[in-house]
């Protein structure tokens, strides 16, 4: 399933900002950035609960947040992509 992750972290002080750096490692450990604070994770439930699991781990969420949007299997008739970063298959092996 495709899930689309989003976070906005507060980056105020050093804390902040360690934990910006945190939250991006682990999306770009399971997923690929779109956008600087986006990321589209091609993921099956268990890599899901991981990946939720250490996202929750790591935010702080009086000053931070998460979205998750779930795309599904069916994510392809969902998306569309317009401008200048080129579009990324999901489905391509992700070498880190």
């Amino acid at each position: 399933m495709l899930v689309l992750v989003s976070y906005d972290v507060a980056t105020g002080d050093a804390a902040g900002r360690r934990r910006l750096r945190r939250v991006a490692k682990v999306c770009e450990n399971m997923g690929i950035r779109v956008q600087n604070s986006v990321f589209e994770c091609n993921v099956d439930q268990s890599q899901w609960t991981l990946l939720r699991a250490r996202l929750l781990e790591v935010y702080n969420p009086e000053h931070d947040s998460l979205r998750f949007y779930f795309l599904g299997n069916n994510y392809k008739q969902r998306i569309e992509h317009q401008g200048a970063k080129p579009a990324v298959d999901v489905e391509d092996p992700l070498i880190l």
